[in-house]
C-alpha cells in the first residue's frame, strides 16, 4: 500500500520531532518511531480506525498526544495531518 503525506502534515511531523528533541535528547527520535509504528498499523489495517469526518480516519499515538489523520483512496493512504490533540481540533479540514 502506498503512503503519501500532505505537505503540511509532513511539516507538522518534522516540527514535532524537532520540538521533542529540544525538550530531551532522543525524545524526538522516540516520537518519530511512535508515528512510524502508527503508520505501519494503518498500512496493515487501514479500515480499523473510525471515520471522524468525510472519510477521514484518526489513529492515536500511544505515548504522545498526537493523532494521525488519514484518508483511503484505492490503494493509497493519504496522511492529512499530524494533529496535536490539545490544540485547534479543526485546523486540518481545509486540507480535504
Amino acid at each position: 500500500m502506498r503512503v503519501s503525506f500532505h505537505e503540511e502534515a509532513d511539516q507538522e511531523f518534522f516540527e514535532a520531532i524537532e520540538y521533542y528533541e529540544g525538550c530531551e535528547k532522543g525524545l524526538g527520535e522516540d516520537f518519530s518511531f511512535e508515528v512510524y509504528s502508527v503508520i505501519h498499523h494503518v498500512i496493515e489495517h487501514p479500515e480499523a480506525w473510525p471515520i471522524i469526518e468525510n472519510g477521514v480516519r484518526r489513529c492515536f499515538t500511544k505515548r504522545f498526544p498526537y493523532g494521525v489523520l488519514y484518508s483511503l483512496d484505492n490503494n493509497e493512504i493519504f496522511i492529512l495531518a499530524m494533529m496535536h490533540l490539545h490544540r485547534s481540533p479543526d485546523y486540518w479540514k481545509s486540507r480535504m
